[in-house]
């Protein structure tokens, strides 16, 4: 499901027109954006956390010329699911 697909999805559940579900989505992404930017967490009971995880710095090595090189700390993005979300995915059937 795409941005587009949501966001019709969201309208038909909703009643709310697709103009409107589209400003609260754009304003859900950019608090979470700003919330993680201060090194806050984003928590939606039941369904699960954004967070900010650290990558330390390590030795890595360049896989055209071999050579070894040193990779910087980072921060990335995470989402880690609820419980509820993890229970319902994992009693999906594999095909």
């Amino acid at each position: 499901m795409n941005k587009s697909e949501l966001i019709s999805s969201l309208s038909e559940e909703t009643t709310f027109s697709k103009k409107d579900v589209s400003r609260v989505l754009e304003s859900f992404t950019r608090i979470i954006e700003r919330t993680l930017k201060s090194g806050g967490k984003v928590a939606i009971t039941g369904f699960g956390s954004f967070v900010v995880s650290r990558r330390p710095a390590r030795k890595g090595i360049n896989p055209a010329t071999k050579e070894r090189i040193d990779l910087p700390e980072i921060h990335v993005p995470r989402f880690k699911p609820g419980k509820s979300l993890r229970e319902l995915v994992k009693s999906i059937k594999a095909s």
